[in-house]
């Protein structure tokens, strides 16, 4: 698959996985999820959709509608009347989309949508399978016919194929049968049900919002910065190994429904990125802030290699967006230690990027760095200046970016600190890591060696053992239990096939 597919600046970054949204309950169910979906767009901008379900008085039975489409939310619904007009319903599921398996054509486009004898499914998936080609040639010798190139596709046929005369009874079924990371949204004749894979790979949150008659119309999503856009009340993260129900009677009752995948529940396996990374600083995920997550790796990066040129007062800045709140334990925590440090927003990023125009002769991805970031010279200038980010993953835009920071504001010294460990492995769970030999850690052998090869004045990555120690903990002060195979190779599944 070409990078430029599934990432629309082409930048040398782990890029996020999927955004879901699913409401039940709601008179204006797709108008929620809009905003759902727009509040998590940073999650997937390669092509978004909507699914709502309403019940045809004419017909007696519920119907679904649905609109999804290349590109931004803004883009694919900017005709308010599809929201207001085609996708009626009081219940409806989203999902922004990167493509992790599968291309990156219109029939991948999620929410996928069927009826089958049990009624509708309508689903939107997170994460990745690890056993897809095994289910894949077993549903094909029983006949099945697949419309996509995608694994999530797997979970509608292990559904409609399930001899199980009760819904949610197909529905766990299916579940166990798959294998990886997986947070699911779907509709179906009985409700609204989410789940989280046995290891809770991927973040999923409970919300709810009080309507005008009092009642409650409750939503899950993939972060919780898409609650505060439509005023829900945040409840609880899904847990790993749950799924939950919303029917008309929690509506009711405000009882959520809650069954467990395994009969025994493992420890989880949360995926660290989420909190290096992926998500928005304002989000709760897997129950935590990731702002106080991300200020806390920056205040360990500042412990573990803090800057103590006394000629000269230290400026710390973050590779915008992630870096910045790291950026600012960093230099807090520097100052604490008795070394002069300041924070400053010496990186300008630009947020209107897009699919930028290549002229003939270009440099691609240098020309794209140059259209995201631009230094503050001001700023820099023959500064002592420190640049936090989050990762080095082939360090090819890592090495773009110091040399137009050197060109455009000379820096009297460029130093350069990660708040994660070295990439040495590639993630199977959804995140679109190259492979070993293209990550640039395992192609030199010292830190020293990536750091002329970036052109910084040094490189420090943060240690796996400061990594977890800024890790948020369990009420009772144990493990919240995550999955560093990137960095470890200690994969809490096989890979598989």
């Amino acid at each position: 698959m070409n990078e430029n597919d599934n990432n629309s600046d082409g930048l040398d970054k782990a890029r996020p996985n999927c955004a879901i949204f699913g409401i039940y309950g709601h008179p204006q169910a797709s108008i929620m999820t809009y905003y759902g979906l727009h509040a998590q767009q940073h999650r997937g901008q390669e092509a978004a959709g909507i699914t709502s379900v309403y019940y045809d008085e004419k017909k007696k039975q519920k119907r679904f509608a649905y609109t999804r489409n290349q590109g931004l939310v803004l883009d694919v619904f900017s005709d308010s009347k599809v929201l207001t007009e085609v996708l009626i319903g009081d219940s409806a599921i989203g999902h922004n989309r990167y493509s992790t398996t599968g291309s990156s054509n219109k029939s991948n486009i999620q929410p996928f949508n069927i009826v089958y004898h049990s009624g509708l499914l309508c689903l939107a998936h997170n994460g990745n399978l690890v056993n897809t080609k095994t289910l894949r040639r077993e549903l094909r010798e029983e006949g099945a016919i697949f419309q996509t190139t995608t694994d999530s596709e797997l979970f509608m046929h292990l559904v409609a194929r399930s001899k199980k005369e009760n819904v949610l009874d197909q529905v766990l079924g299916a579940l166990r049968k798959a294998q990886g990371a997986y947070s699911l949204a779907m509709i179906t004749e009985i409700g609204l049900i989410a789940a989280c894979d046995p290891l809770g790979v991927r973040p999923l949150n409970l919300g709810r919002i009080k309507l005008e008659n009092g009642k409650y119309s409750y939503v899950v999503a993939s972060e919780t910065c898409a609650f505060d856009i439509i005023n829900a009340e945040y409840i609880r993260p899904i847990e790993n190994n749950e799924v939950i129900l919303i029917d008309d009677e929690v509506l009711e009752t405000n009882e959520v429904k809650s069954y467990k995948i395994l009969e025994e529940t493992p420890k989880p396996a949360h995926c660290i990125f989420e909190y290096i990374y992926f998500a928005r600083p304002d989000s709760k995920v897997f129950g935590h802030n990731v702002d106080k997550v991300r200020r806390k790796l920056g205040k360990n990066l500042a412990i573990e290699s803090p800057e103590t040129d006394t000629n000269d007062k230290v400026r710390s800045m973050g590779v915008p967006d992630s870096g910045n709140t790291a950026a600012l334990g960093y230099a807090r925590t520097n100052s604490k230690l008795g070394n002069e440090s300041v924070y400053e927003i010496g990186l300008i990023r630009s947020h209107y990027v897009g699919r930028t125009f290549i002229a003939p002769g270009q440099d691609n991805r240098a020309f794209k760095v140059k259209t995201k970031f631009n230094p503050v010279k001001g700023v820099i200038e023959g500064r002592n200046v420190v640049l936090i980010d989050d990762s080095i993953v082939r360090g090819t835009t890592s090495k773009i970016l110091l040399n137009m920071i050197r060109e455009n504001a000379q820096p009297k010294k460029l130093h350069m600190k990660i708040t994660s460990p070295p990439i040495k492995h590639p993630c199977f769970y959804g995140m679109d890591f190259p492979t070993e030999k293209e990550l640039i850690a395992n192609d030199f052998d010292s830190i020293e060696a990536i750091a002329e090869e970036i052109g910084a004045d040094t490189l420090h990555y943060l240690s796996e053992e400061m990594l977890m120690e800024s890790m948020p903990k369990n009420r009772d002060n144990t493990e919240l239990g995550f999955c560093t195979a990137c960095f470890t190779g200690k994969y809490p599944i096989a890979p598989g096939d």
